[in-house]
């Protein structure tokens, strides 16, 4: 039986992370190819340091898109904020070492005769849900990303001009009953101007921390720790390198479910690695959406160019009420078999939807117009309330 009462911690970092740039400039690669070709490849590594931008990888599209890159690098690096001396999106050092995908590769992914699309790569996915949050999501997690995603518009906008891209946060809560209830320790370290206090730092912060967590969950016990080195300026990648797929447990849900190992960002739908992912949150978000349980992890294995799934496995953490075999049986059904073409074309991946994803996490959020977070859906609730 699992536990009901406990103390569990998540972290997050924000937009301007060094790693989290390196993940926006690499989804920025794949919404560019899958902008000229919706079925391009891409395969995208980015490494930032002290005013350096490096891309290394795997591509096949159509030619030119690589002489257009360097535009929308720059473009989205200044749109996270960082003008800085030691990373300035206008004259940062770009390097491009994108080259042409793998022959041996495409020829196991590729779809020919009566081979259907294969998967991009072995592995195994993870999709988790929750109903301790509207989100359907790890409560530590969700409040940390919404802490900097808040702090974020607010520098953006103007508000808080002292605050710089380069945040993280960390909450811990008390659970009880399996819930959480207060909040034990909240940390927060956020990159600032020049001549500001950690005190200075706090009392930007703290309120807009207050309005993100539930109204209680902070009282006289709580600890807080804000900017607990005591100094802050020098931050995002001239402070420490980024590198792509270095924080994929922010990505997913704050470890407080299973992750397979490969990271998301710069890789292309046909990646399962990505896609498999999106879909195992789908179907779990929509069997806890559905009531079937209060808890569901999926996972899903895959080989490389084989487009059936070695194994669909439901674990609904004793909080089920229906059988998970049963579920193991019709879940795949509802998205095609699980397929890589199938969950493609069920969730509409063929879009320049990613760079939106690379902060603040690729799930818990709302699915936009455009197909953006389409894995949000809970459009499978009613057939699945039949059961």
């Amino acid at each position: 039986m699992a536990r009901q009462s406990y103390i569990f911690t998540s972290e997050s970092v924000s937009e301007g992370h060094p790693d989290k740039v390196a993940d926006r400039i690499s989804d920025t690669v794949v919404d560019a190819f899958l902008t000229a070709d919706p079925f391009a490849r891409v395969g995208c590594e980015t490494l930032v340091t002290t005013n350096r931008i490096i891309l290394a990888g795997e591509v096949r599209g159509p030619e030119g898109v690589i002489e257009g890159l360097e535009e929308k690098v720059r473009a989205a690096v200044k749109d996270i904020g960082y003008e800085q001396e030691g990373f300035h999106w206008k004259t940062a050092d770009y390097a491009c070492h994108l080259h042409a995908q793998s022959v041996d590769i495409a020829m196991g992914v590729d779809a020919a005769g009566n081979k259907d699309e294969g998967a991009g790569d072995q592995g195994i996915m993870f999709g988790y849900a929750t109903n301790e949050t509207p989100e359907l999501m790890p409560a530590t997690l969700q409040y940390s990303q919404n802490i900097l995603r808040v702090l974020a518009e607010a520098r953006k906008s103007g508000k808080e001009k002292d605050l710089e891209p380069d945040q993280k946060s960390q909450v811990t809560l008390q659970y009880e009953g399996g819930k959480p209830v207060r909040a034990t320790s909240i940390v927060l370290s956020a990159q600032h101007r020049e001549g500001l206090t950690p005190q200075d730092v706090a009392d930007i912060v703290k309120p807009y921390i207050l309005k993100v967590l539930p109204e209680g969950f902070v009282d006289a016990q709580t600890e807080w720790h804000i900017n607990p080195t005591g100094n802050f300026v020098i931050g995002g990648p001239d402070g420490d390198a980024g590198l792509t797929g270095r924080k994929i447990i922010v990505d997913t849900y704050g470890g407080a479910a299973p992750h397979g190992g490969g990271a998301f960002s710069g890789k292309d739908p046909t990646k399962v690695d990505r896609s498999a992912a999106y879909i195992a949150r789908y179907l779990a978000k929509n069997v806890v959406a559905a009531g079937l349980a209060d808890k569901a992890t999926i996972q899903i294995g895959y080989a490389i160019g084989v487009s059936k799934p070695l194994s669909f496995y439901v674990d609904l953490h004793g909080t089920g009420k229906v059988d998970e075999a049963r579920l193991e049986t019709l879940l795949p059904q509802l998205v095609g078999g699980a397929s890589p073409r199938a969950i493609r074309e069920h969730l509409k991946l063929n879009r320049p939807i990613y760079a939106r994803t690379a902060a603040y996490g690729h799930f818990g959020r709302q699915p936009d117009a455009d197909g953006g977070f389409s894995w949000e859906k809970t459009d499978l609730v009613d057939q699945l309330r039949g059961l």
